[in-house]
């Protein structure tokens, strides 16, 4: 990040970071340089680093230095999907015999990497509730533990967790702290600022903002906390480059494109979520809505402190159990049933059969009766309207 940009506000960044007018065309959106190699100028020979696109590519370059100033890091690093980004920072910095700490409400797929993958290569983990700093502090294993994972706010049942707080917690213990900053986005939230180490993204999500792109990003501190991880950014792009999981040039194109709109989209998704709730709020078939903006909601107070606005994302339980909730997410005609999130149109779906499915009967499982919602920025009339016919 430039002193220049480092002076200058959200939307200016996410619009001109990286991403500079082409010197030859005068071009104001950096090309998509769809090619898998580059013309050397002698053995040896690399125009600016580029040989071969798996090492990296103009177009992913872009994306890199954007989303990295934008979450206020060092280094950025695009991926072809969050997951890839996760086994990025998990096999890239962890080892047989190291253990990690992990939310007891994470997003099912980060749980799967790490209890189906990571365990089988040696590496243990433990749940702990990321809302209560002293339970993270009473997983950790004295110099085994080496890597705290956060969800803030967690995936779906809106848990809040002080990085603040637990940064200093991991530190002491010579761990690193790893934040998923996707329900959030770099907009609403600054891990790094908090004193995260790394941030991870699904950039499907806000980031792309427009559900035609998969893809991931992992950004790196400009300092490590940790010394034995002083070369931690080192050891992602060793990793990006050898797994191969690497952002295409078209879909650094389309997600780069997305972050332009950020700080607009999630302001609309916040103004609309708020809305939903204050209609869910009001029906007395609703036993809980989960909201970080409800003065209610346990963890209202540090998400106050650390994010700019709640966010888009909502969930809450209804009277009937779970027949009640697959009928609802069923009724629906404007809020399309649907798993993925972070789009500009709505979504509904149900944790439990969808998104949630593999942690069926862990310590992981959601509640049977949760529906969860991405909010959109339609028109929110329309989508409370729709909420109201398919509840009846």
């Amino acid at each position: 990040m430039t002193d220049q940009t480092s002076r200058q506000g959200f939307s200016t960044r996410a619009i001109h970071a990286g991403q500079e007018p082409d010197p030859r065309t005068g071009a104001v959106v950096p090309a998509i340089y769809q090619t898998s190699t580059y013309k050397q100028d002698g053995v040896g020979g690399f125009r600016e680093g580029y040989e071969y696109s798996r090492s990296a590519n103009p177009t992913r370059t872009a994306l890199e230095e954007c989303i990295a100033d934008l979450e206020s890091g060092a280094r950025g690093f695009a991926f072809a999907s969050g997951l890839a980004g996760e086994d990025a920072i998990m096999r890239g910095l962890l080892g047989p015999g190291d253990h990690m700490v992990v939310p007891t409400d994470a997003y099912g797929g980060t749980y799967r990497l790490v209890a189906k993958v990571q365990q089988r290569w040696g590496v243990d983990h433990s749940l702990a509730k990321v809302s209560q700093p002293d339970a993270i502090r009473g997983e950790i294993r004295p110099g085994v533990t080496k890597m705290i994972w956060l969800e803030t706010p967690t995936n779906p049942l809106l848990g809040i967790a002080d990085i603040a707080a637990i940064a200093e917690i991991a530190h002491e213990a010579g761990a690193l702290l790893v934040v998923d900053n996707t329900f959030a986005s770099p907009y609403l939230q600054q891990p790094i600022a908090l004193g995260a180490d790394i941030v991870v993204h699904s950039t499907t999500k806000y980031v792309g903002g427009h559900s035609d792109v998969v893809g991931g990003a992992v950004v790196v501190a400009p300092q490590i906390a940790v010394p034995e991880y002083a070369d931690a950014a080192e050891r992602i792009a060793f990793h990006q480059n050898s797994m191969g999981g690497v952002a295409g040039p078209m879909d650094s194109w389309l997600t780069l494109r997305g972050l332009k709109t950020l700080a607009v989209r999630m302001e609309r998704h916040c103004d609309n979520a708020e809305r939903v709730v204050e209609f869910l709020r009001s029906r007395s078939d609703v036993t809980h809505v989960n909201y970080p903006g409800l003065d209610s909601h346990p963890g209202h107070d540090v998400a106050a402190k650390q994010m700019r606005r709640f966010g888009g994302m909502v969930s809450f339980q209804v009277e009937g159990g779970e027949q009640r909730a697959l009928d609802i997410v069923g009724s629906t005609k404007l809020w399309i049933l649907g798993e993925s999130l972070g789009g500009v149109e709505s979504l509904i779906e149900h944790p439990g059969r969808m998104t949630h499915a593999s942690v069926a009967g862990t310590e992981l499982e959601v509640p049977s009766d949760l529906i969860r919602l991405s909010v959109g920025i339609e028109d929110v009339d329309d989508l409370v309207a729709d909420l109201e016919q398919a509840m009846g």
